[in-house]
């Protein structure tokens, strides 16, 4: 992104120099955490799937900080970098994938359905699109209450060809519901390249059939990322409606830890990480002197020590007692 074009998109406490070492951070935080999480699954200490979002990671941070801590999130099941971005603590986030019982879900929910009361994180789903009418149906009751907040709702570009994104956008467009819809469109639908599942591969215009805007952006650049999603934020809660903002952006590894990767090129994904947005920002705050090297540096060692803390935590944590195998199974009033 040209420096006339960043400097476009930054909101005027963007350019705080605080803010941009803390979106350098997260977006690191989540690289490593999940570098890490991939090496533990190879270790057989993670079960089950295991999806990463590496190459996503301005996808992620930019999404989470636009919002309020009140403000609510659904998302898909590649949310590892979304529960950070949030502020979810690694050590128990890394549990969690472990199974261990001091994970957020105690060990019951795994990679794929991390969810924090306290952080109004309301999950990673494992159904495609399943979760797009929850996010509608808490912003109806938001709506309902009179209440200011906003609902964030998640999904890839996968989900935009089922029956639950249409009908979930056209209700929150009929009733001018207070949600955002961000469509993390990495290209790939599982192993389905998007041009051959959608007539329209550009998410965002599928918006103007919901009487939504429609916006798309960079989702490799974290400023853009983050001034999208905050305007439609703003505009849901000021009552100006729903909107639907589809993020670009790509994913280095599989699907799944499962995954051979035959449906793209080596080359292909060679020309994506030749362009990894993580060092590209870093040498961006040098050069526009909004961090020194050694600033950097610290940030780098301090993120390297609180991914290796979050690992030993998980392996030194206790498996969960199989005599609490049947609660929280409901929540008491």
């Amino acid at each position: 992104m040209s420096k006339e074009r960043r400097e476009a998109v930054l909101l005027p406490h963007q350019k705080e120099k605080d803010h941009l070492l803390d979106l350098y951070r997260k977006m690191l935080l989540i690289r490593r955490f999940e570098e890490r999480a991939a090496e533990a699954y190879t270790q057989g200490k993670i079960g089950g799937f295991l999806h990463l979002a590496i190459g996503e990671e301005p996808a992620n941070v930019g999404t989470m900080v636009a919002l309020r801590h009140d403000d609510d999130v659904f998302t898909h099941y590649r949310s590892h970098g979304h529960a950070l971005a949030r502020g979810m603590d690694p050590r128990a986030v890394m549990a969690e994938l472990f199974g261990k019982e001091t994970g957020v879900a105690r060990g019951r929910g795994g990679s794929m359905h991390l969810a924090s009361l306290e952080h109004h994180f309301w999950g990673g789903y494992a159904i495609v699109g399943g979760h797009i009418p929850l996010a509608v149906g808490m912003a109806l009751a938001h709506q309902y209450r009179g209440l200011d907040r906003v609902v964030l709702c998640i999904f890839g570009d996968g989900a935009v060809n089922t029956g639950a994104f249409h009908e979930a956008l056209n209700m929150a467009g009929v009733w001018r519901l207070p949600i955002v819809f961000v469509v993390s469109n990495n290209l790939y639908g599982m192993g389905t390249a998007i041009e051959r599942s959608s007539a329209v591969t550009e998410v965002y215009k599928r918006a103007a059939a919901y009487n939504m805007p429609g916006r798309r952006v960079n989702g490799n650049e974290v400023l853009e990322v983050e001034a999208a999603v905050r305007a439609a934020l703003e505009q849901a809660r000021s009552g100006g409606g729903p909107s639907l903002v589809e993020l670009v952006t790509y994913r280095f590894r599989g699907h799944s830890m499962a995954d051979p990767e035959l449906y793209r090129s080596k080359e292909e994904v060679e020309q994506w990480k030749a362009q990894d947005p993580i060092p590209r920002f870093r040498r961006w705050l040098q050069e526009e002197g909004h961090a020194t090297e050694t600033e950097l540096e610290a940030v780098d060692r301090e993120v390297e020590a609180t991914v290796e803390d979050a690992v030993r935590f998980a392996d030194a944590s206790p498996e969960p007692d199989p005599s609490t195998l049947f609660d929280n199974v409901y929540v008491n009033p």
